[in-house]
């Protein structure tokens, strides 16, 4: 705290410039965001900002301190719009942060873009934009090196986020293993505990899936470093965090009791500091914990609570993962019409905002749940969805899932009897063809020509004779035809300026 007291000795000095005291009021602000006090944060900013959704005063600054105002307050409105539920609140730091971003490129200040740069895309990441995140860490740290410190130090540990949370586990790991001296070197106790935090999760992801106990040791030890580094900075959001993540660890080895006794620690941590966002997230823990003992009832109140908090704000991503668990948690309940639909609203949430994994998981999920509510079609198509939004996870348990899924569902397809009374070879040999003509259109763009090619008929004609006979479903898989216009120009006799281009 010894900065902040000199920061608070210093700006109160009648002597200090204008601009200069806005750039240690911004320093000040910084210094209570390490510790998790956004409220103290935005009392540093007091007269210069209103509130998430108010434009800071700028009027008499000059450019290098406007850019630090826009960078601190856009800072301040994704935490506090995260942890309030603010709708669009990500949107708005986002669009103050490019604002610092611009003016710091044009004074030329290189590192500021850079971390610019970095907090734009943690906003990015809690909507759960995956790729826009990485492409802005990445641009991040081509203009950073060691000597930038935390600076670089944060941009690393969110680049392994990242990858986490795209599954490519060994990436993260490697981000983090290489980057050790560089946390070690840190003073910041908060940035510590992070950096412990995220290589436990990669440590607990990777242990689970290859069962190896000396995982599950480094997980331990990593999850009470961080609480430790947590605790020393006065970082409480972040100490419930780290009850959260060893709950979840803890239900994937089967210590229940253990899992709610770490889950009721994080809810009075969040609770105390009033983070909707972190109490929704135990909520969703709990569910999980309690579908595991076959708690289905009060998995169903307890999940229903966390959607309807998380419905407020912009962390789809979170929601995605929510509505996962209430699919199960309703098949479990034998509600398959409800259930069905929930998992089909958390894929194309978890689509919409990039977070593939998630989108991957919820059809993983919907298949396991339900596979006897699904047609032979409905079947392939949501596995095929699955495997093109996993593609190129690291995770091997959700490698082994997506393989399990399928196995089963060509037992489903080859094996099962159909039920005489209502089949019909027609109808079942129509929707097969459906399946495969589809294919090949989307295999190839949309051009029927090329589409008939690859399954083998004579011509386009062909396939248009079939498409408007028995699926004109799909023509709109087609790309539109574009008529030629008749040409205007005149016949040149040969050898008269008629030379052909090579192609």
């Amino acid at each position: 705290m010894s900065a902040v007291k000199e920061l608070l000795h210093q700006i109160p000095d009648p002597n200090l410039p204008d601009n200069e005291r806005v750039r240690l009021r911004c320093q000040l602000a910084r210094q209570f965001e390490k510790t998790g006090n956004y409220a103290a944060a935005c009392g540093a900013m007091d007269d210069l900002w209103l509130g998430v959704g108010k434009r800071p005063r700028l009027d008499t600054l000059d450019a290098q301190t406007s850019a630090e105002v826009l960078l601190r307050i856009g800072v301040l409105t994704g935490w506090i719009g995260n942890i309030k539920l603010i709708k669009g609140s990500q949107e708005i730091a986002k669009s103050l942060l490019s604002e610092s971003l611009e003016i710091f490129e044009a004074v030329g200040d290189v590192k500021k873009v850079a971390e610019a740069q970095t907090e734009m895309a943690l906003c990015c990441l809690r909507e759960g934009s995956i790729d826009v995140a990485r492409s802005l860490f990445t641009d991040a740290l081509a203009r950073l090196d060691d000597h930038d410190g935390d600076l670089k130090a944060v941009a690393v540990l969110r680049s392994a986020m990242v990858e986490s949370r795209a599954s490519r586990l060994n990436d993260a790991l490697h981000i983090l293993t290489t980057a050790v001296s560089l946390f070690e070197a840190s003073a910041n106790h908060a940035l510590k505990g992070s950096f412990h935090n995220n290589l436990a999760i990669v440590l607990k992801r990777l242990g689970a899936t290859e069962g190896r106990e000396d995982y599950i040791e480094s997980v331990l030890r990593h999850f009470t470093a961080a609480s430790f580094h947590y605790e020393q900075a006065g970082h409480t959001s972040y100490r419930g965090g780290v009850e959260n993540n060893l709950a979840m660890f803890l239900l994937e080895i089967g210590r229940f009791a253990e899992a709610h006794d770490h889950l009721d620690c994080a809810q009075a941590v969040f609770t105390k500091i009033n983070d909707s966002v972190g109490l929704a997230e135990v909520e969703e823990s709990r569910a999980r914990v309690l579908l595991a003992e076959g708690e289905i009832s009060k998995a169903e109140k307890i999940i229903e609570a966390a959607i309807r908090t998380l419905e407020r704000g912009d962390q789809k991503s979170l929601l995605a993962e929510a509505l996962t668990t209430r699919g199960i948690v309703l098949s479990e309940l034998q509600r398959w019409g409800e259930a069905r639909g929930t998992f089909e609203r958390a894929i194309d949430m978890a689509q919409q905002v990039g977070d593939l994994e998630k989108a991957g998981l919820a059809a993983l999920a919907l298949i396991e749940q339900l596979p006897e509510h699904l047609t032979e079609n409905e079947l392939c198509l949501i596995l095929e969805r699955a495997r093109g939004f996993l593609k190129f996870t690291q995770n091997t348990a959700i490698l082994q899932r997506l393989t399990e899924c399928a196995w089963h569902a060509l037992s489903i397809i080859h094996t099962t009897r159909p039920d005489w009374t209502a089949f019909s070879l027609t109808e079942t040999l129509r929707r097969h063809e459906g399946r495969f003509i589809q294919m090949a259109l989307e295999d190839s763009g949309g051009s029927v020509t090329k589409a008939a090619t690859l399954l083998g008929l004579p011509g386009h004609q062909s396939l248009n004779f079939i498409l408007q006979n028995r699926h004109p479903e799909l023509f709109s898989a087609r790309t539109p035809i574009k008529r030629r216009r008749r040409s205007t120009l005149k016949l040149v006799e040969p050898g008269v300026g008629n030379d052909r281009p090579d192609e």
